[in-house]
Formats: C-alpha cells, sequence, structure tokens
C-alpha cells in the first residue's frame, strides 16, 4: 500500500497546540487489509492450475492439463527453512481436449493411471532467493518412480479472499519422461522433455 505523506513541517513562528503531535510521534492508521508475512495455504482446486506441454514428431507442441489438484503452502517468511510445500495430482485427471488422447494417456503406455494414481511433490528445503522467490527442494514422485526436483517459486500475491487470507505461488520446470520410466513415443513421436507449469491459490489454514 502506498505510504502516507509526511506531514508539512510548522512554520517556525507557528505554536502548535499543546496536544498535537509531531512526525515522529504520530502512529500511522492501521490497514485492516494488511495480510500477515505467512501461514499454511490450502491448496483452492478452482484457482489452481496444473499445465504442460510437450511437442509432437519433433514439429509442434500442444498444451494439457490436470484437472484435479489438491495440497498445501506452508510459509514462513521471517525463517523460509520452516517452510513446507506438498502438492497431489491426479493423473487420471489429464486433460488434452480430446477425449481419445486422454484415454490413450491414462493407459499403460503412458501414465499408467491406474497403478500410478497419483503424482506428487513433497519439499525437503526452502530457501529464499529474494523479494517473494524461493528456492524449493524435494522429491517428485511420478510414474511410480521418485526423484529429487528443485524449482523456483514465487510467490504472486497475498491478500483477503471471502473466507479469509489467500495466498498464490507458481513455478515452471521441465522434466524428462524417460527419467521415470516413461519411454512411450521416445524419441521422435513425443518429446522426452514437458514442461510443467503450476499455478496455486491457497486459502489460510
Amino acid at each position: 500500500d502506498p505510504q502516507p505523506a509526511a506531514a508539512a513541517p510548522l512554520a517556525q513562528d507557528a505554536k502548535a497546540p499543546k496536544d498535537a503531535k509531531g512526525p515522529k510521534d504520530a502512529k500511522p492508521a492501521k490497514d485492516s487489509k494488511a495480510a500477515p508475512a505467512g501461514g499454511t495455504f490450502v491448496v483452492d482446486p478452482v484457482h489452481s492450475s496444473a499445465l504442460f506441454r510437450i511437442q509432437h514428431m519433433g514439429v509442434s507442441f500442444f498444451h494439457g492439463r490436470f484437472n484435479s489438484i489438491a495440497g498445501h503452502v506452508t510459509l514462513d517468511a521471517a525463517k523460509p527453512d520452516n517452510s513446507a510445500v506438498e502438492i497431489t495430482i491426479e493423473a487420471a485427471s489429464i486433460d488434452t481436449n480430446n477425449a481419445k488422447r486422454d484415454d490413450d494417456c491414462r493407459g499403460p503406455d503412458l501414465h499408467n493411471a491406474s497403478e500410478f494414481p497419483q503424482i506428487s511433490f513433497k519439499s525437503e528445503s526452502v530457501k529464499a532467493l529474494g523479494k517473494d522467490k524461493f528456492e524449493v527442494a524435494g522429491q517428485l514422485t511420478f510414474h511410480g518412480e521418485t526423484k529429487p526436483l528443485t524449482v523456483q517459486v514465487d510467490q504472486t500475491g497475498m491478500g483477503q479472499g471471502r473466507g479469509g487470507q489467500i495466498a498464490g505461488f507458481e513455478t515452471t520446470f521441465t522434466i524428462k519422461r524417460s527419467d521415470f520410466g516413461m519411454n512411450y513415443g521416445l524419441p521422435d513421436a513425443l518429446s522426452d522433455e514437458v514442461k510443467l507449469h503450476i499455478s496455486i491459490e491457497g486459502g489460510a489454514k
């Protein structure tokens, strides 16, 4: 919020009223909408997104999303190493805007969602990188394999929602499918690298 303008100085020959307070004594008005420095925020699936991009035949990129995302983000701005992130995505919620392709993606050649129903990330450390930026390291479980992953997470905002405090976070990172045992379509039909963009809005717990 913009800071209040400094009070104009009194003229040298003017006398302030006895009960007047100078600039050093004045107390700024409290902002009733000021957000706390942190807390635990539960993922709001309606206002959160898990998007991905993959290349087809080495020519074009197509995009998809996962429609079921849950978890929480705990933020301690004063001591970032006390912060934590846990996110879970339902693999069967994949949505590529084509029903047949979605069924193929859920099947054994790709996500094998019946055997590996969830994609999850759990942080192990959080470091501050600057204002509203954090390095988050943890374990990503995908297609039944668990591998270390380090990403940059940006805090995109914090304020008042209808039910209380809300906060936003997002990250973009790239993984290789082959690192997690998903080799279908390599190397020509589908790219090994998949870019993911995760955007979270959470409500204070």
